[in-house]
């Protein structure tokens, strides 16, 4: 979305931070039930990672001020396949993360009006969005700030009530819920589980590496910071505040899995504290929804801009906006919606592995930065080692995720995740070979076609060579200086009878017959009534008798049975049996 007016450092930050600063509605409570007591831990080792990678991001994107993250970053380091790679794990957050939020903003919503059909609403809310960017990515910041400002305003009154209510009545929860036993009683085991849990609450952070292009000069590093500042004080301070507020077998059932912060507001300061973090929740998971739209119009437009996908998606509306690469993705999150028919669980795995795995092939491309580009100019460097750690940091998540058991009758989180991937890179890596595959369809074509054609080819020659066999015969008419009409009977005769290409009018003039003088310029004119047959004017002294016609079929190798006469008359001597088979026509 190509647009003159640049998004100054509140808007941006407001796109991506709606979706990164949503986390709180979920991460708090997903930590706990890995971590328990612990949770709040995690989510600060969260934030260390996370403020590795502010230094990471802004060396490549500083770097690379180009759209497409990761893709960008590897682009320009390694290969367009690699790259490819990451852009489709890319397109795959965006995916899950569009249709996670907007069904958990709606769920949201139907807590305050509980007959809302939520399959219904969901599409309506996506649709919603996707037409807000279309009208311009200025219009859609607008939008995005003031449910940021909102989002923020509303957690600051949460906490408020909250830190009143334990002015109140003290945190003895909390001490209780820090000497509950765990689970299987490893400590380890819980803060690898919570880590990896938590780091869900990072999701979006990506997202501002996508649309660079649209922010103001030196507005993207403050994005980073403004975002890494937002979750590093937010979801650790929301777990302190569970585990302060609740107990910890209470804190892990699904009840307070989906619906935390409004059990939380509920407690502290009743319904009407509930019904705002309600309302909250929904607002700031559709902002979540527009940071989907906005973010992977800016990767699929570099990507059409490089060939990877059609030129086709790069047709721009007056508003500047790349309308055909919203309409197209509004279309996947329905359909996406309407296979997993509501239950936005089954994509879990695909939202987790694919951002993760993006976030890791960024600090990839750090280092191929580092290491191929030396010497191109960057505002920040990211130091080996933090690079490394947050590498690493990454990868632990990663496998965390993909070792995590599933939940009810779900499948693994893995397997969830290739079912989407491997159809999804199968038609990048088509897009990307699709000169050697079309060369590859047009070499079975040929196989199977040209011995077909060399068949016809054949066939069509000998069928020409027997047409112009039968046409090659020759006919022959007497005539005895017919009229011009009578010799045009004649040859409407032949050609509507015979197959021919040539004929033969004789005249024999002897005692009997006068020779016609017209003749000649009457055969000249047959011949040009008559292109397609060619007509012989043949002038033969003496007799017309059996004899002379047995003479000419030996010396014009033409059976008699094909010359013809027109009708006799009483004065002709011979009967038609005695002519040897001549044909009457006239």
């Amino acid at each position: 979305m190509k647009n003159n007016k640049k998004l100054s450092e509140l808007s941006a930050t407001a796109i991506c931070g709606n979706d990164i600063s949503s986390s709180v509605l979920y991460v708090s409570a997903l930590a706990i039930a890995f971590a328990g007591q612990y949770a709040w831990i995690t989510l600060l080792i969260v934030s260390f990672v996370l403020f590795l990678f502010r230094k990471i991001y802004g060396e490549v994107v500083g770097a690379l001020p180009l759209n497409g993250g990761a893709y960008n970053a590897l682009l320009n380091t390694t290969s367009k396949s690699t790259a490819s790679f990451a852009a489709t794990l890319t397109l795959l957050s965006y995916m899950a993360t569009a249709v996670i939020s907007a069904n958990e903003a709606i769920h949201y919503l139907h807590y305050i009006i509980p007959s809302m059909p939520i399959i219904i609403a969901t599409i309506i809310l996506l649709a919603l969005f996707a037409f807000l960017v279309i009208g311009g990515i200025s219009e859609s910041a607008k939008v995005a700030v003031g449910i940021f400002l909102f989002h923020l305003t509303s957690l600051v009154i949460l906490s408020g009530f909250i830190i009143y209510y334990f002015t109140e009545n003290g945190i003895p929860t909390f001490i209780d819920n820090w000497n509950f036993p765990l689970k299987d009683g490893s400590i380890t085991n819980a803060i690898f589980l919570g880590f990896a849990a938590s780091m869900l609450g990072v999701s979006g952070f990506e997202s501002s590496a996508n649309f660079v292009e649209e922010q103001k000069r030196g507005v993207f590093p403050k994005t980073l910071k403004n975002m890494w500042s937002i979750v590093s004080i937010i979801n650790p301070l929301m777990a302190v505040f569970a585990l302060a507020l609740f107990t910890i077998p209470v804190l892990q059932t699904d009840e307070y899995q989906n619906t935390l912060l409004i059990k939380m507001g509920k407690h502290v300061g009743g319904e009407s504290i509930a019904y705002l973090i309600a309302i909250d929740a929904f607002l700031v998971l559709s902002g979540a929804v527009l940071t989907s739209f906005v973010g992977v119009t800016g990767l699929l437009e570099r990507m059409a801009l490089d060939r990877i996908i059609p030129p086709f998606f790069l047709k721009k509306n007056k508003k500047g906006s790349s309308y055909r690469i919203i309409i197209i993705f509004l279309l996947l999150s329905v359909s996406v919606l309407l296979i997993t028919k509501g239950n936005v669980k089954l994509l879990a795995g695909v939202y987790t592995i694919s951002f993760l795995s993006v976030m890791a092939l960024f600090g990839i491309g750090n280092i191929l930065l580092k290491v191929k580009r030396s010497q191109l100019p960057r505002p920040e460097r990211a130091s080996w080692l933090a690079v490394f750690i947050a590498i690493g940091a990454v990868l632990i998540a990663l496998f965390g995720n993909i070792l995590m058991p599933a939940k009810e009758d779900l499948p693994s989180n893995i397997t969830v995740f290739l079912y989407y991937f491997i159809p999804t890179i199968s038609l990048i890596v088509i897009m990307l070979n699709r000169t050697f595959l079309l060369k590859l369809v047009l070499k079975l074509i040929d196989s199977f076609f040209i011995p077909i054609r060399r068949f016809v080819e054949k066939s069509d020659k000998h069928i020409q060579k027997v047409i112009d066999t039968i046409n090659d015969q020759e006919f022959v008419f007497f005539t005895r200086g017919d009229s011009i009409a009578t010799l045009n009977k004649v040859m409407l005769y032949i050609s509507k009878n015979e197959h021919t290409k040539k004929i033969k009018i004789v005249t024999v003039v002897g005692k009997e017959n006068v020779y016609n003088k017209n003749l000649e310029q009457e055969i000249d004119f047959l011949n040009r009534e008559y292109p397609d047959i060619e007509i012989e004017l043949v002038k033969i002294d003496g007799e017309f008798n059996p004899q002379l016609i047995r003479e000419l079929s030996e010396k014009w190798q033409i059976p008699i049975n094909f010359m013809f006469i027109g009708s006799l008359d009483k004065k002709f001597p011979y009967r038609i049996e005695e002519l040897g088979g001549v044909r009457l026509i006239i």
